[in-house]
């Protein structure tokens, strides 16, 4: 069984019923919400929305992971992202926040400002002090695979098998982590990061496999090209088809969900339960 708490800086995240992560990108380019935050005012409305909505974390980017994207440099992602993180925890004092950054200096920064939670869609691969950082830090690591970079993770994808390749690189990962001390590890198979369609729903099939590594896993598929490319529709007609998948994903074991629509997913963890209360009861 994966393990079902994640220390947050002091505060226990309890993970026997699946979390919803809510995102809030503030940048100017990423695919579903680029543009849509980018002041303050708009930025808390958002956070309260998605709070009341029943948020319980919230990952905060400043940097887009789309396919093709540009690494921006570290002065603009600060910018973009410490003064409204710095607000948002001033305002909602007790909400747990996840940075999403390839940087250990904005991962450190941010947890000194109230981040609790690192989420690095590198694995530490762009910059080699993350881990040490992160084991530093103490505090929880999303640990995704990606195959390639956000630049060219999209030119023709290959895998022997995906699920034993993703899972082999995780073993690997986790063995140094935990070698440096990081105790709580979360694993993101990385949905639409270096992977064709067919990879995707096929590591979405076999997701359950990835209970063997005794870590929670996280789902990232919201409004993601897997969904609206298939179905030949755009990422802002796409709630529907991604609702639907939420519900595999957690059927499949996910623990958490990273969401751009939290009201939606919330209900989607409430029919499971449900459904798993009638089966068992």
């Amino acid at each position: 069984m994966p393990r079902e708490t994640l220390n947050c800086n002091g505060r226990l995240l309890d993970l026997s019923s699946p979390k919803i992560m809510g995102i809030l990108n503030i940048t100017p380019d990423s695919f579903y919400d680029g543009g849509q935050y980018q002041n303050e005012k708009k930025i808390l409305l958002q956070v309260e929305k998605m709070l009341d909505e029943g948020l319980d974390i919230l990952d905060i980017g400043g940097m887009s992971s789309r396919p093709g994207a540009a690494i921006i440099s570290l002065e603009e992602e600060q910018k973009r992202v410490i003064p409204h993180l710095r607000q948002i925890v001033k305002r909602f004092p007790e909400i747990i926040i996840s940075i999403d950054t390839i940087r250990s200096e904005i991962a450190r920064a941010a947890v000194g400002e109230g981040a609790s939670i690192i989420n690095d869609i590198s694995a530490g691969k762009i910059d080699t002090n993350m881990y040490s950082t992160v084991a530093a830090l103490k505090v929880p690591y999303i640990l995704m695979h990606m195959q390639g970079t956000p630049q060219n993770m999209q030119n023709a994808p290959q895998y022997e098998n995906p699920i034993i390749d993703v899972i082999d690189f995780f073993i690997r990962e986790i063995e140094q982590l935990q070698t440096l001390g990081v105790i709580d590890i979360i694993l993101d198979p990385g949905f639409g990061f270096g992977k064709t369609i067919n990879h995707n729903y096929q590591i979405l099939q076999g997701l359950q496999q990835f209970g063997m590594l005794q870590y929670p896993t996280l789902v990232g598929i919201s409004r993601k090209s897997m969904i609206y490319k298939l179905l030949k529709i755009k990422p802002e007609t796409s709630l529907n088809a991604t609702t639907a998948l939420h519900i595999v994903a957690l059927q499949n074991g996910a623990k958490i969900l990273r969401v751009h629509d939290v009201k939606e997913a919330v209900q989607c963890v409430q029919l499971y339960e449900q459904l798993n209360d009638v089966i068992i009861n």
